[in-house]
């Protein structure tokens, strides 16, 4: 019997579910240089969750191919829609765009028989604070973000500040802390003057401290109170955290706030899969939902770095070991796979791979490689056609390798490099 490639997807379960929920990403590729051709479609399995590693050079293609599988997943039908969601952590500035049809490249959409289309289901969530920076920008926002301080523990401020968590800065900020989780709810202002207040705190503590803190405001996400999750991650919706806005070098406030998001998905869908499968047993509608969750990190590798411990690294690494039994996927695309957490490169059961010219990125993926792939991979990316769109997929699940052309975009992308005129 012949299988259609449904990436991801196991034998049994194209038996079981056939073709349903599922994606069209692209097509083979058949031969190699001047006699590479395409052939037949495809598609990738979303009903299921998956970790996904996308990785290549800059200007590759990594993004342009995951916003591929976000359309796919944001045009399914209602039935699998309304029991989905994704969130995308974009450092970068670039998913906003998937709101506006692909009028750019028609001609090409046409000769894959596809007509340009935006998504009124992406939403755009931005910092409170630089709202109005965004829109001077000229990107579309439908939502600020606002977080209550009390949602995060002294440990995940440390680690934003990049604070050794025995040292006296670390030690002052969390006695401070603590006293204030004691009472009602509180905002930066109240922590900066009960640091100030601290008799046994030097005075140098106490301005690096309130510094730290002072820049935190600017960011304009945490206040007394704050949004739940569910108002950011909704059914049938893709959320773009965009955060390319916020200063180079304010890494803290991006891992704080993938921290937060990636810890109440989590918590949220185990909670909903418990009650799914007591449902199911009583015969009756679940009283808890939450929608399987994709959670997509652009720039992965300061996310989930190798070298050190960020406030989002923890999270990260219990959904790509946990995450797939309550339901969350996890996608995480990088252009230097070795700087991502092993933690994570383990756990992928999807690859998709651009070209990679740095020895330690290839070594890295070689990590990911099963037994089943006997083939050097150096010579499997190089052997890719100079085709715009080619990559090598990976399925473990299939323990198969697979060259293919992604499909053009059908919303516009915005991450293409920039040039004169």
């Amino acid at each position: 019997m012949a299988y259609e490639t449904i990436v991801g997807r196991t034998r049994e379960d194209l038996e079981k579910f056939g073709t349903t929920a599922c994606g069209y990403i692209g097509k083979h590729i058949v031969g190699t240089g001047e006699d590479a051709h395409l052939t037949t479609p495809v598609k990738i399995d979303l009903l299921k969750p998956h970790v996904i590693l996308c990785s290549g050079k800059r200007g590759s293609g990594k993004s342009y191919s995951i916003a591929v599988v976000l359309e796919e997943l944001l045009q399914l039908s209602e039935q699998y829609a309304s029991k989905t969601a994704a969130v995308v952590f974009d450092p970068v500035g670039i998913y906003w765009s998937m709101k506006i049809p692909n009028e750019q490249q028609v001609q090409l959409l046409t000769k894959w028989g596809m007509e340009p289309k935006g998504y009124s289901n992406v939403k755009v969530y931005v910092p409170e604070g630089l709202k109005e920076s965004y829109e001077k920008a000229g990107i579309p926002v439908d939502q600020t973000i606002n977080l209550s301080v009390r949602e995060f523990k002294p440990d995940d401020w440390a680690l934003a500040f990049n604070l050794e968590r025995t040292g006296e800065f670390a030690i002052t900020l969390e006695k401070s802390f603590n006293h204030l989780m004691e009472g009602g709810s509180f905002g930066l202002d109240d922590l900066m003057s009960k640091i100030n207040d601290d008799p046994q705190a030097s005075q140098h503590v106490k301005n690096v401290l309130s510094n730290f803190l002072e820049v935190s405001k600017s960011w304009g996400i945490f206040s007394e109170t704050g949004m739940t999750i569910k108002d950011i991650v909704k059914p049938g919706e893709l959320s773009v955290i965009d955060l390319s806005r916020v200063a180079g070098e304010s890494w803290g406030v991006r891992n704080l706030l993938a921290a937060w998001v990636t810890k109440q998905v989590y918590d949220n869908r185990v909670i909903a899969r418990k009650e799914e499968e007591l449902a199911k047993v009583e015969n009756r509608e679940p009283k808890s939902v939450f929608p399987l969750t994709w959670l997509v990190f652009e720039e992965a590798h300061n996310f989930i770095p190798s070298d050190k411990q960020t406030a989002s690294s923890e999270p990260i690494k219990i959904i790509a070991k946990q995450g797939r039994e309550p339901g969350v996927s996890l996608v995480v695309i990088t252009q230097m796979p070795n700087k991502v957490h092993q933690e994570v490169l383990s756990q992928t059961d999807i690859v998709i791979s651009f070209r990679l010219t740095s020895r330690d990125d290839l070594n890295a993926l070689h990590a990911v490689m099963q037994t089943y792939m006997q083939e050097k991979l150096e010579k499997v990316i190089g052997d890719l056609p100079r085709m715009p769109g080619a990559a090598v997929i990976l399925d473990d699940n299939l323990e198969k390798i697979f060259t293919v052309n992604i499909r053009p975009r059908i919303s516009w992308h915005s991450g293409g490099t920039a040039v004169i005129g």
